[in-house]
C-alpha cells in the first residue's frame, strides 16, 4: 500500500529501523499517516525530534519512519531524505528552515482569469517553484468566465519559459485532458496559489474524472466585488485519488517567503541572468557603467525593463526573509537603482532624437 504512495525501497537507508510510512496531513502535534498497515496517527518520539535535535520535523507529504501501534499513535523515529520541498523562515531571530510541503513531482501554480491574474506574482511563484527542485505547471483556471484570453495566455507562457501553460475550467470540464501526463500514478502534484483562484474547485473536478462520485474539497464561494476568497483548506492535506495521483492542497503557500531562492532566481529568470556575466567589467553594477550588458539588452528591446525590476525586487525580498534589518537597509538604494537606470535609459534615447 505505501507503494502506492510513490515510497521506494531505497528510501529507507539500510541500518535503520521502522515501519516507512507518508504524512497525509499534518495538525499541530499529531500527523495522519499511511503505511502497509493502512491510515494510522502519529507522534513525534520526543528524544528523537525534541532532545537531540537531529532529524527535521515532518510535514505533508514527507516519508517517515514510525514503530508502528496497533492500538494508538505510533512513534515518528525518523524523517527519510526529500527529493522536493516548499519551505519558509520559521519564526525567530535565528535563520532555520520550516518546511511545509514536500516530496512532491509537480507544482500547479494557479491563477484565474479574472481579476487575481498578475504577472508579478506569477513571476515570484515560479521562483519557488523552481527553488523546490520540482516541475512547474502554469494553470490558468475560470477559463468559462471569459470569452478571449489568448492575450493572457500568451502573456504567461512569455514569463514561464520553459514550463507548461494551461487554461482550464473546473466548471465545464474544458482543457482538463490536457493536465493528464502530469497527473499519473503515484506522482504527487502541489497547488500553488492564492485564495480564491479555484484550487479547491480544480481538485474536485480532477477527482470526478478520476472516478470519485462525491467531491473531495469542500468550496467556497468568493466575493464577486473583487474576486477574492477564503483558504477553505484549513490543514496541510494530501489527497489520494481513485487514478492514483496525490494532491496536496494546504493554506500554508500563501505564506511563504522568498527564503533563499539563488536557483530558483536563476531558473525564472534564465532570460535575466544570462546577461549578468557578459557585462565589460566584473563589478557591474548595472547602472550607468560603460559596456553594461543588461543596459544594452534593456536598451535594444531583448530584456524587458519590467523582466529586470521584477528580478531585481524578488532580490531584495529574498534579501528581507534572510536579514530583514540588512534588507530594509539596502532598500532604498535597489529603488535608488532602478531610478538611475530608468533614467540612464531616457537620456540615451533623447541623445539619440
Amino acid at each position: 500500500m505505501i507503494e502506492n504512495y510513490g515510497y521506494l525501497p531505497h528510501m529507507k537507508p539500510d541500518d535503520s529501523k521502522g515501519t516507512p510510512a507518508r504524512v497525509t496531513a499534518a495538525h499541530r502535534e499529531r500527523y495522519e499517516l499511511v503505511c502497509e498497515h493502512g491510515e494510522c496517527f502519529g507522534k513525534l518520539k520526543p528524544s528523537v525530534y525534541y532532545a537531540s535535535g537531529t532529524e527535521e520535523f515532518p510535514t505533508t507529504g514527507d516519508f517517515v519512519l514510525i514503530d508502528y501501534n496497533p492500538l494508538g499513535d505510533s512513534p515518528i523515529i525518523a524523517t527519510l531524505s526529500r527529493r522536493s520541498y516548499f519551505s519558509r523562515r520559521a519564526p525567530g531571530t535565528i535563520p532555520k528552515d520550516q518546511t511545509v510541503a514536500a516530496n512532491f513531482d509537480y507544482v500547479f501554480i494557479m491563477q484565474s482569469l479574472n481579476q487575481n491574474f498578475n504577472l508579478k506574482r506569477m513571476e515570484r511563484y515560479l521562483t519557488l517553484a523552481w527553488q523546490s527542485e520540482a516541475l512547474p505547471v502554469v494553470i490558468l483556471t475560470k477559463a468559462d468566465l471569459t470569452d478571449d484570453y489568448f492575450e493572457q495566455l500568451r502573456a504567461a507562457e512569455k514569463i514561464a519559459t520553459g514550463t507548461g501553460v494551461f487554461a482550464v475550467s473546473a466548471h465545464t470540464g474544458y482543457g482538463l485532458d490536457m493536465l493528464d501526463d502530469y497527473l499519473r500514478p503515484r506522482k504527487t502534484v502541489v497547488f500553488l496559489g492564492s485564495s480564491g483562484v479555484g484550487k479547491s474547485s480544480l481538485l474536485n473536478a480532477l477527482a470526478k474524472r478520476a472516478g470519485e462520485t462525491d467531491d473531495v474539497m469542500a468550496v467556497k464561494e468568493i466575493r464577486e466585488e473583487d474576486a477574492r476568497g477564503r483558504h477553505t483548506t484549513t490543514h496541510r492535506q494530501l489527497v489520494m485519488l481513485k487514478s492514483g495521483v496525490m494532491i496536496i492542497d494546504t493554506p500554508g503557500m500563501r505564506e511563504l517567503g522568498m527564503w533563499d531562492v539563488g536557483a530558483g532566481l536563476g531558473e525564472a529568470f534564465a532570460d535575466v541572468e544570462q546577461y549578468l556575466g557578459a557585462c565589460k567589467f566584473s563589478d557591474c553594477r548595472h547602472e550607468s557603467e560603460p559596456g553594461c550588458a543588461v543596459n544594452a539588452a534593456v536598451e535594444c528591446g531583448k530584456l524587458p525593463r519590467k523582466r529586470w525590476e521584477s528580478y531585481l525586487k524578488l532580490k531584495r525580498e529574498a534579501r528581507y526573509t534572510d536579514d530583514k534589518m540588512g534588507a530594509l537597509r539596502d532598500k532604498n538604494k535597489i529603488d535608488k537603482d532602478i531610478a538611475i537606470f530608468t533614467k540612464s535609459l531616457k537620456n540615451k534615447k533623447g541623445a539619440k532624437r
